[in-house]
């Protein structure tokens, strides 16, 4: 009976952990700071709550630090905190401690250890930090690791990979900069890397196309390798004739970050005894449409299903996203009279999404495990005193919750544009609307110099509250 005062004592504390306040509640000043664009509030709440860098959520606080200063023109700082942010993800070691306390309660009493899509876009940030301090071989050393990353976390999954297996915009990114630095060689692969992924994968995946800027792109490298077989083939391909630009042009490229990505919720999968010969366990959802067998059969789980077979009932958490729907959906560029519209090339929302789905089973293990552990202290504790188990019963359920933290100062999507302008002074003006939302315009002065790229990002942050 000790024994079991001990356990419940024990998950009693745990239950006041996990109703403290989370990250993002003890944060919410921050967040709506941010999404209104108030940066500067914004900024000042982080460097008040600097303590959040010792403590569980310190990735989060890092990246949302790195977004911050970087949409200050800070680049420098912003590479500080990013790094910091890769840093931590490099040499994240789960403690004895924390493996505990996670399968005793929830995920959440654990540090947060990122998404794989996170750990990945870190490094295009870093890299659009490294452009603007006119450092391009650092920014290319960022766009590469972009998708070593992703060879990486797919590497460590023995069953199911991620469809977010290579990112072709990270090719695209890395074709900017070879041409900026001049290597046109260089540039012409990565171009054809990024138009063949958006063939193979997006397109199917993501519903992204190839832009029609790729393949001009692709079009204008072949041209300066002179690879001329290449350049009729995708003349024949695109549909498009190749016009070699003025000698006295320079070149600007635009990118645009649109919205703000998911925030993650949690919904209940429980668990049922279907009827009938040899009925089976089935943790199911139905306003989610959500249905998984669990049988002896079930090779991808650990947990013998019929450690359940006693239980009142069962709870598992399962996280999930709302999605943000941006307010804005229509971006372009005018430069002397003339507009250009802008292309999406990464949907940040669906790749957050389908990894998200990608690792549902491997979540759903991780998860059972945890409440085989909760239901075998369970029935301990009815063996010793019915109303004590109920007690365990009731503080098992009210523990039992998903990881829900995330990135949330991720843009929806990231959209890009190319010109091509005659040397001199330039005013560009990006102009972006909605549906139902005014039109609203930035204007960027540039300077062309002859066979140069200016690089420049904007981040718009218009978007609609979490979708259910």
């Amino acid at each position: 009976m000790r024994r079991l005062l001990h356990i419940v004592g024990g998950l009693l504390a745990v239950l006041l952990l996990t109703k403290c306040a989370t990250y993002y509640q003890k944060s919410y000043k921050f967040q709506q700071e941010f999404s209104s664009g108030n940066l500067e509030q914004a900024k000042a709440f982080l460097e008040h709550n600097k303590k959040a860098e010792e403590k569980k959520d310190r990735l989060l606080y890092f990246f949302d630090r790195g977004v911050v200063e970087q949409m200050l023109g800070n680049y420098e700082e912003s590479n500080a905190f990013l790094e910091k942010a890769y840093t931590f993800s490099q040499d994240f070691r789960k403690s004895f401690t924390d493996d505990v306390m996670t399968f005793i309660a929830n995920p959440m009493l654990k540090p947060y250890e990122g998404e794989d899509f996170e750990l990945v876009l870190l490094h295009f940030y870093k890299a659009i930090n490294f452009i603007h301090l006119d450092d391009l071989d650092a920014a290319l050393i960022e766009a590469r690791r972009i998708n070593v990353k992703l060879n990486e976390i797919n590497d460590k999954y023995k069953y199911k990979k991620n469809r977010y297996k290579e990112d072709a915009f990270a090719h695209q990114l890395m074709g900017l900069i070879y041409e900026a630095q001049g290597d046109d060689n260089n540039a012409f692969i990565a171009f054809r890397n990024a138009y063949n992924l958006y063939n193979d994968l997006y397109e199917d995946e993501f519903d992204i196309s190839p832009p029609i800027e790729l393949k001009k792109d692709l079009l204008r490298s072949a041209a300066r390798n002179n690879f001329m077989a290449e350049l009729t083939e995708y003349e024949e391909q695109f549909d498009m004739k190749f016009t070699r630009d003025s000698l006295n042009t320079g070149s600007f490229v635009f990118f645009w970050l649109n919205g703000l990505g998911p925030v993650k919720s949690e919904f209940s999968l429980n668990l049922s005894r279907v009827q009938g010969d040899g009925g089976f366990l089935t943790f199911a959802n139905e306003q989610e449409g959500f249905s998984i067998p669990y049988t002896e059969n079930s090779s991808y789980y650990s947990t013998d299903p019929s450690e359940f077979s006693d239980l009142k009932f069962v709870r598992m958490a399962i996280p999930k996203y709302n999605k943000r729907m941006p307010l804005l959906d229509h971006g372009f560029l005018e430069v002397n009279h003339n507009q250009f519209v802008l292309k999406k090339v990464e949907d940040v929302e669906a790749i957050a999404v389908s990894t998200l789905q990608d690792r549902m089973l491997r979540e759903i293990s991780k998860s059972i495990g945890r409440l085989a552990l909760k239901q075998a202290t369970e029935l301990a504790a009815r063996e010793e005193n019915e109303n004590l188990g109920t007690l365990v019963s009731l503080v098992n359920a009210a523990t039992e919750k998903a990881d829900t933290r995330n990135w949330q100062t991720l843009p929806n999507s990231i959209y890009y544009q190319k010109l091509t302008l005659a040397e001199g002074n330039h005013t560009i003006d990006f102009i972006s609307n909605g549906k139902d939302f005014p039109s609203d315009t930035v204007s960027f002065k540039v300077n062309i110099e002859k066979g140069k790229t200016v690089f420049r990002s904007y981040h718009t942050l218009e978007s609609g509250p979490p979708i259910p």
